[in-house]
């Protein structure tokens, strides 16, 4: 039997859904992927998260002005491919500004990561924000209400009374964005940045073995996200019945 499915895996051809005889050469490629990539969504997440909170309180403000501001803007990024965004980010102010060619962790190129890192960040904090003001309007109003007749301004009643309320709001949709951006941050591997997917199509280009490489990709994007995603939905109804009682 065993000589059967040893036979079998020695004919496999490149077009294999399972020819994954370049492991032992290049699974390095794939772990420096994963770190990758997780470092960039999750940096980049962060980042977006003090811009889109303004962006969301522009767009609760009264003042037509600054509220259309925050809504152009919301509307560009939402609105244009990612690939583009990255495309004028990488091609406009940082063919100007000239970062060093670093290397952290000894496959982290900074003249790169820092442009994928902004644009994904500036992306990412359009639908963020969204998040926030969906997060802030779930609060009753009566909590503003009650903030201001103790005296309290409305900046000191949003951050002090609103704004942590609407935390528990936030987070799974927060959480949400994150395995979002796990996934829309292949995208970078058209600038030459060595995550994922780059490691992917460098392993399909160097040994000819067209399919595996990809397969294997998507079976890693799957063992990531689906396991996070469940973890988020477990959280969100831990939290539904917290609210029940």
């Amino acid at each position: 039997m065993f000589d059967a499915i040893a036979a079998w895996y020695a004919g496999l051809g490149p077009a294999s859904f399972f020819n994954f005889k370049f492991l032992p050469k290049y699974a390095v490629y794939f772990v420096h992927g994963i770190e990758y990539t997780l470092l960039l969504s999750v940096v980049s997440v962060l980042l977006a998260i003090i811009p889109a909170l303004l962006l969301a309180l522009m767009r609760l403000s009264k003042n037509r002005f600054i509220k259309g501001i925050s809504g152009a803007y919301i509307a560009v990024f939402r609105s244009t491919p990612l690939l583009v965004q990255l495309s004028i980010i990488y091609f406009g102010p940082f063919s100007v500004i000239r970062l060093p060619v670093v290397q952290l962790f000894g496959f982290v190129d900074i003249s790169r990561f820092i442009p994928g890192v902004i644009a994904l960040a500036l992306n990412s904090s359009a639908y963020v924000a969204e998040i926030f003001r969906a997060g802030i309007l779930a609060v009753d109003g009566g909590q503003m209400e009650a903030a201001r007749s103790l005296g309290l301004s409305k900046w000191q009643g949003m951050k002090l009374v609103v704004l942590p309320q609407a935390v528990k709001n936030i987070l799974p949709a927060l959480a949400n964005e994150l395995v979002t951006m796990v996934k829309e941050s292949s995208i970078v591997m058209a600038l030459g940045m060595q995550d994922l997917m780059w490691g992917a199509k460098t392993v399909a280009s160097t040994t000819y073995i067209t399919l595996a490489p990809y397969v294997l990709a998507a079976i890693i994007y799957f063992c990531i996200n689906f396991p996070a995603s469940k973890a988020i939905e477990a959280v969100e109804r831990r939290m539904r019945r917290g609210d029940q009682r």
